[in-house]
């Protein structure tokens, strides 16, 4: 199979609806696409060939490689997000330049020692829940191999997941939020800062989701948020505190003249307003600002675990939570609500049963 050229691997490129994420940063700079850790060394370990061939070459020829152009247009065609497709994308190439290495291009080539391999050799460079989203990876591109007829069995069978230890996940605290929103000032991009940081951490977005908001979105006299492009694809309402609604109104008194399909915030460069923020430049102005606070940067996603575990704290039932930050089930939200000592101690004196027989016995009220 002679090596496709640049023309047909461009055309490749926008049918199997790969995406490159580009926009303002915040700070002046453009935004690009993420990579999750360990990527580059996975990269140096999976398509290292030798001098007959090259990690190109392993990458635009063989079976397996136009099959994952079909996974990814099939995933396309199925209105998958383009995040979603650009996950796949980045864990299913290195796995194949792996599998070339190893002499294997073709599907029915595929076994459960071949897939084996690889995690072990994943294993030594990356933590167990990075192992565990390539296992992912590979099993959904097994299922549609196996849906399309080109596998006659199932290689994955066999296969035992990578194990994962559920630890609860870490919030950006309050003190710190509240540290990075005292460095804003009274800039245009002060003000909209500060109106990014109170807003995610009080309604649970999402990064996709906020930086995706439309001015029309937000309706300022009651606070409430329509989130048009959930990660589930179902819309959903959150709202936002008074709080929240002060600096967004201090935000939007900038921009009087704003269309209700515009974007609820705008990216900042050099030369003035470039279109709406990516989530490449909201992460770089939550770094900037911890930066200027002088604290640890947080997650963009430490955000929403904030937001989940206060609410608790303050009095939500769960079913609510869960609605507002758009979870079906508990098991996913109950990794967002990370309790610590000061809690479990609070609740325990007022619900132990032991004291509650105490004093029943003195007869006291419980």
């Amino acid at each position: 199979m002679s090596k496709p050229t640049t023309e047909e691997r461009d055309k490749r490129k926008g049918a199997a609806g790969w995406c490159e994420q580009r926009g303002g940063d915040g700070d002046g700079s453009t935004g690009s696409r993420d990579h999750p850790q360990g990527e580059d060394s996975l990269d140096r370990l999976t398509c290292q060939l030798d001098s007959t061939g090259g990690a190109s070459a392993a990458r635009h020829q063989g079976a397996l490689w136009l099959e994952l152009q079909a996974f990814l247009a099939d995933l396309q065609s199925a209105h998958r997000r383009p995040g979603t497709r650009r996950f796949y994308e980045q864990k299913i190439e290195p796995f194949i330049c792996f599998l070339a290495n190893s002499g294997i291009e073709a599907p029915e080539q595929l076994t459960a020692t071949a897939i084996r391999r690889y995690m072990m050799a994943l294993a030594e460079t990356h933590s167990p829940g990075g192992c565990h989203a390539y296992w992912r990876a590979i099993r959904a591109f097994t299922r549609f191999l196996l849906r399309e007829g080109v596998l006659e069995r199932d290689p994955m069978v066999a296969l035992r997941a990578p194990r994962v230890d559920q630890e609860p996940l870490e919030p950006v605290s309050l003190a710190d939020v509240q540290a990075m929103v005292a460095t804003c000032r009274r800039s245009d991009r002060d003000l909209r800062d500060a109106s990014i940081l109170v807003s995610l951490v009080d309604t649970g977005l999402r990064a996709g989701e906020a930086v995706a908001l439309n001015v029309s979105d937000l309706d300022v006299s009651d606070g409430s948020i329509l989130i048009r492009s959930a990660k589930n694809h179902t819309p959903r309402v959150v709202v936002c505190g008074a709080s929240a609604r002060r600096a967004l109104t201090r935000y939007l008194r900038l921009r009087p003249d704003a269309k209700s399909d515009e974007p609820l915030w705008l990216a900042y460069h050099s030369e003035g307003l470039t279109g709406r923020l990516t989530y490449s430049g909201l992460r770089e102005i939550i770094r900037r600002r911890a930066r200027l606070a002088g604290i640890q940067p947080p997650t963009l996603h430490s955000f929403r675990r904030a937001f989940a575990i206060e609410m608790l704290r303050n009095g939500a039932d769960l079913i609510t939570l869960g609605r507002m930050m758009g979870h079906g089930s508990l098991p996913v939200l109950k990794r967002y609500l990370r309790q610590d000592k000061t809690d479990l101690v609070a609740v325990h004196r007022i619900c132990s049963p032991a004291d509650r027989l105490t004093k029943a016995g003195r007869g006291q009220q419980p």
